[in-house]
């Protein structure tokens, strides 16, 4: 059974960086496309970033282009996402997502990601 487990979110002041985990365990990442997703309280759950099972396609919310970077490492199973400049808006549980996805290259953060992790609390805050 694919399971994921998100880390490294915490309290930071804003303009700060954070950098998120998502360890996969249960099956081979290369087989996923992986996204990230937040929420805020009272808010919709939104879609951040993906990235493509061989790691050349991303996608990136406009809230966080130019801001967030997504990475994946295969031979440790483990996806990424590196968050600078953060701002109170940035504040959320954050998850990540997997998707069976059969290209290689392309990822979509509108894809019905079936398997989900607990969630990470970040908070931008002074």
């Amino acid at each position: 059974q694919l399971q994921l487990v998100e880390s490294g979110g915490a309290l930071v002041q804003p303009g700060g960086s954070l950098r998120l985990s998502c360890a996969v365990s249960g099956f081979p990442l290369a087989d996923y496309a992986i996204g990230w997703f937040r929420q805020a309280p009272g808010k919709e759950r939104e879609g951040v970033s993906c990235i493509s099972r061989n790691g050349r396609g991303t996608n990136y919310a406009e809230s966080v282009k130019g801001r967030f970077t997504i990475s994946r490492d295969d031979a440790t199973n483990t996806a990424y996402l590196q968050m600078n400049r953060l701002n109170a808006e940035d504040t959320a549980v954050y998850f990540c997502a997997a998707f069976p996805a059969r290209i290689e290259s392309g990822c979509a953060i509108r894809w019905t990601y079936e398997n989900w992790g607990q969630g990470t609390q970040v908070t931008v805050s002074s």
